[in-house]
């Protein structure tokens, strides 16, 4: 029987637990407040890392995310500005224009697709009197409704609360489910907010040493698959890629996968048969999103260490997508933040998903504009709904793995046919030939780490 939880538990869930009730159903505007152009420019210009991609392809996505927590969308508008207001991100006027609209339409939230600061956050609230969040807190409950194993679990629940250390400013009314109560009927003094700091800071810790023993559970089995050892493939791409789906179809596994953003949370690993008989572990990964929120990466680090670990990475990209150049470029981002050279060419594949969406003519296209791409950077145009392309895949990935590795030809008597059998499990067969002796000769590539079993075995192969 589960012991009852202290008065500290309770709050901390109140400030922690995405507030799954109150989201479903809830009527939501959704507001894009993006820069004009011409400030668009300007502040690529000076290093601010503008956002490429038009407000309608921007506020359709942030209608995606916002539909994956079940909210009702009663209507969803842009916002131009020339530049961010310190009070209230948007103008005075367009928030009076909007307060008006969540009055006649009965909104209860309104999401901004930006970033707010706790101040104006507050103030938005004030002014619309319905309960405000913006892109971060969007992507934490679309996380938390995801997540499944207790690591995921935990991650999660990291991320929230580093993000609501720093919103203890405002009123906390609304976490406590009163009906209209969204910040303005007063906060609860400024000794509760510091107890609630303390209460955070507190868990906080608790899961990070939590944490500190998956990474090491996830690091022993890391290292137990090394001694196999079995390369690792990992799926990489922008949310709704169609990661999980060509994780399915490589696999023959049942990975949730969903026409929706953030459908997979939680790794999930599975071996795979090359086509010359090597084993590899493919690896299905959380999917990245433009302006990915910092201590999301940071709280998910344990995770993508598969990533990081990675012999080889599969860029999963949605070719049918409008903005598939722009989530490429998101994708190059976070694996940047990772460490990771989004340009080796050596390590990284790149997998053009969905052509089954594609018209006939876009297909071929892109056919042969991948066919004309020399071999090193060569992209391969899958559909991992209906597998076409996955043979030239798998045949592509073993390519990659096989870089650096000596190719021998050995040569084995009728008898040994534990050598034989040796050589089949533990290196790729890459032609074999029986002779009027009964001698078999094969060609084979080696696995990384096999070749001083190898030679103590077969000291008269020979390098090809």
């Amino acid at each position: 029987m589960t012991e009852p939880r202290t008065p500290g538990e309770e709050r901390l869930l109140q400030l922690a637990e995405p507030e799954k009730e109150v989201a479903a159903g809830t009527r939501t505007l959704v507001v894009g407040p993006y820069l004009t152009r011409k400030r668009r420019v300007s502040a690529d210009a000076e290093g601010e890392g503008a956002n490429p991609r038009p407000p309608e392809a921007r506020l359709d996505e942030i209608t995606g995310l916002s539909l994956a927590i079940d909210l009702t969308i009663v209507r969803s508008l842009t916002a131009p500005l020339s530049s961010p207001r310190p009070a209230t991100f948007i103008g005075s006027g367009k928030v009076e224009e909007l307060a008006g609209m969540v009055r006649a339409e009965e909104i209860g939230l309104v999401v901004m697709d930006c970033a707010l600061s706790p101040v104006q956050q507050r103030n938005l609230e004030k002014a619309w009197g319905a309960k405000v969040i913006d892109r971060t807190g969007l992507i934490l409950e679309i996380f938390g409704r995801r997540a499944r194993t207790k690591e995921g679990t935990l991650q999660v629940e990291l991320a929230h609360l580093s993000y609501q250390k720093g919103r203890l400013v405002r009123s906390w009314t609304h976490l406590e489910r009163q009906r209209g109560g969204f910040g303005f009927l007063g906060g609860p003094g400024e000794t509760q907010i510091e107890a609630d700091r303390r209460m955070i800071q507190e868990r906080m810790n608790r899961i990070e040493r939590d944490l500190e023993s998956v990474v090491k559970t996830r690091s022993l089995h890391r290292t137990s698959r090394r001694r196999v050892p079995y390369p690792i493939i990992a799926l990489v791409g922008y949310t709704n890629a169609g990661k999980s789906t060509l994780f399915n179809r490589m696999t023959q596994a049942d990975v949730l996968a969903e026409n929706m953003l953030f459908a997979t949370l939680d790794p999930t690993s599975r071996a795979i048969d090359l086509p010359h008989g090597e084993k590899a572990i493919l690896s299905d990964t959380v999917g990245f999103i433009s302006d990915l929120p910092t201590m999301l990466v940071a709280a998910f680090r344990a995770t993508l260490e598969d990533v990081v670990e990675a012999d080889v990475l599969l860029h999963v990209r949605d070719v049918s997508h409008g903005e598939t150049e722009a989530q490429a470029g998101d994708v190059a981002v976070v694996l940047r933040e990772l460490g990771i050279d989004p340009d080796d060419t050596r390590r990284i594949i790149e997998v053009w998903n969905k052509a089954d969406l594609l018209s006939a003519e876009d297909r071929e296209r892109l056919a042969t504009t991948s066919q004309r791409t020399g071999e090193e950077r060569r992209p391969i145009l899958i559909s991992a709904l209906t597998g076409d392309g996955i043979p030239e895949l798998l045949a592509t990935i073993e390519q990659h793995l096989a870089l650096g590795r000596l190719t021998y030809e050995v040569d084995v008597a009728a008898e040994d046919g534990q050598g034989l059998a040796w050589l089949h499990e533990n290196t790729e067969i890459l032609d074999r030939q029986t002779r009027e002796n009964g001698h078999t000769v094969l060609q084979v590539r080696l696995v990384a780490g096999k070749e001083p079993r190898f030679l103590n075995r077969f000291p008269e192969a020979r390098v090809l």
